[in-house]
Parts: C-alpha cells; structure tokens; sequence
C-alpha cells in the first residue's frame, strides 16, 4: 500500500517552504514504499506515458540519472535539455519557454542557478516544476537525506543534525529547514562569515519551534557537533564559486569533518551516521583536493561503516519518483 495525499497532486516543489510539515513527511514515507516496490521487483505504471522535461543548466551525476530512471520506473520519460538545447533566457525569455514546455510535457524538473527562474517556470507552465538544485535551495536533495535518517533510525523526530562547512549555500539553507518541519534539533557550524541568511534562519526557528526543535549557528565545529546523530558535510567551493577556491579552503580547514569531529558527538559507536550530498573531496582522485588529499571530509570517515552516502545517493531516485507519482499519478492507482 503506498502513501497518498490527494492534495499534492499537481503540485511543484520549489523550496521545502511550499509543502506543510505533514505533506513533507509524506513524500519520505511515499519515497520508502516506492524503493520497497522497487526492490521487491516491482516495475509498475504509476506514472505511464507522463513526460518530464529536464531543464539543466548545470551538470550533474545524481539528480539527472536519479531523475530519468525515477520515471522510467513507472513507465514514464524524460527529455533532458541543456543550455545548448534549449533558448532558456537567451534567445528565448524563460517565461515563453515555460508556456512551450508545458503544452508539451506533464512535468519539469530543473537545475541551475537562479531562483526566480524555476520561479518563473512554476508561474507559466501550467504543469509541475521541481528544483533540482539552485544557488539559493536543493530541496529534492533533503528529503533523500530524511528518508536516509528515517531508515537508519526508524524515526526523525528529536534526533540532532549537525551540518559542518560553507553554512549559506542551497543545501544548508533546505536541510536547515527540512530538519526544523520535520521536529530534528539542526546545528550549522559555520565561520561567521559563511552564516546563512538571517531571514531564512528565523523563518526556520519559527517552524522549528511548533516541532520542538531547535534551530542554531554555531561557529565551534566541536561544540555544535555535540550530542548530533547526523554529521553532514558539502563541498567547500561551490559550482560558480570557484574563484574563491584559495580564501575558501583556508577559512574552512578547522570545519574539515575527520574522526576527532566525529569523536565530539558523543556518539560515536552508537547512533551516528555520516552524510554528504556529494560529490565529496575526500581523496586524492580529484582535481580539487589537495596533496593532503581529504578537503571537507577524511577518507577514513567517508569510507567508514557510519557513512551513509550511497544510500543517500540511491535515496535521490526514490524522492524524486515520490514528486513524480504524487503530483502527477492518477489517485485511483493506489
């Protein structure tokens, strides 16, 4: 039997702010049955004949493949689109190409650069569109790391997530607040100068707070970790950032996540996991890492039996065919 909530049907997912903490909760449990159909052999047609457009101004590993094979699954496909494909805000204006695509498409998801432009696309497309990641949020990405905790522990509610490193980028601000509506106390151990927004900080308190959880920055790594059964990290230089590559390392190398950070939760051996959205610099095989060969994380905890990077990373097909079927499969389905 599979999750449904009638009322996400036909819905987009910009930022994790557009979904009720119920509704969030019920796009992981969904996530769940679906990888459990998945692995009990199930190939159905949930979502047969839906099509969804990938618009991507960005590359990828993950969120494409987790995308396409999402739908195929169910009987659907996608059509992926980049820059050099498609006129998006060039020679075409992104609200001319959102009326085109949605008269061709049932679904688009999108990854890239500005807000305002999924933004846009939601207004005008007349059919759902998904952040795939931009600058400002990577909400797709934080409900596979809650369905990742879920399943480690059984349970959300109450558990501590720590997140080490660049604290104002999209995958801080969404998990800071996909922590707060799903009642986990969050810790963004950050420099002062990485802090994020203040605004999103307080509108993620004040969602935190009718679930009981806290929200904080802090700048000590080891005492933000304290207690936490989640230790998260992202890279240090994010896609269109590299310029500051220099400045950046040197101001994050006290937030590098190593088993003496993991040492300071307290719970090491017991309820810990590790996780990172990749992809990770914690060997030599990279051309960003350095001749130390580890930035954000070590290799001895990437490679560790408490991280759980690939099953987070398995985890991005299931939420996303949990978007796909709740927002666009027929209700008398289920």
């Amino acid at each position: 039997m599979l999750t449904w909530r009638p009322e996400l049907y036909g819905r987009s997912l910009l930022r994790l702010a557009n979904v009720s903490d119920e509704e969030m909760l019920c796009l992981v449990q969904l996530a769940i049955d679906l990888k459990a159909r998945r692995r009990a052999g199930i190939r159905g047609d949930l979502l047969h004949r839906r099509q969804v457009a990938l618009i991507f101004e960005k590359s990828s590993t993950r969120t494409r493949n987790a995308a396409s094979v999402a739908i195929r699954d169910e009987g659907g496909g996608t059509e992926y689109l980049s820059t050099s494909d498609i006129h998006l805000g060039a020679k075409e204006s992104v609200k001319d190409t959102a009326r085109v695509l949605g008269r061709l498409f049932d679904g688009i998801l999108f990854r890239g650069f500005k807000q305002s432009t999924v933004a846009t696309l939601a207004q005008y497309a007349g059919v759902p569109v998904w952040n795939g990641l931009t600058d400002d949020f990577h909400p797709t990405q934080i409900l596979a790391d809650l369905m990742t905790i879920q399943e480690r522990f059984g349970r959300l509610k109450g558990l501590k997530v720590a997140y080490v490193g660049d604290g104002r980028n999209n995958v801080a601000n969404s998990l800071m607040m996909g922590c707060a509506k799903a009642g986990i106390h969050f810790a963004n151990c950050t420099p002062d100068e990485l802090s994020p927004d203040a605004a999103l900080v307080q509108e993620a308190r004040e969602v935190g707070k009718r679930n009981g959880a806290a929200v904080e920055i802090v700048s000590d790594p080891k005492r933000g970790v304290a207690g936490a059964n989640v230790i998260y990290t992202d890279v240090w230089v994010s896609m269109g950032e590299e310029a500051q590559k220099e400045h950046r390392l040197n101001l994050l190398r006290p937030y590098q996540v190593n088993m003496a950070l993991m040492e300071a939760t307290g719970n090491l051996g017991g309820e810990l996991i590790f996780l990172h959205c990749l992809p990770a610099f914690h060997d030599c095989e990279t051309v960003m890492t350095e001749k130390s060969g580890a930035l954000e994380v070590t290799d001895d905890v990437f490679e560790a039996p408490f991280s759980k990077v690939f099953d987070e990373a398995e985890n991005r097909m299931h939420t996303i065919k949990a978007l796909y079927v709740s927002a666009m499969a027929d209700g008398a389905s289920f």
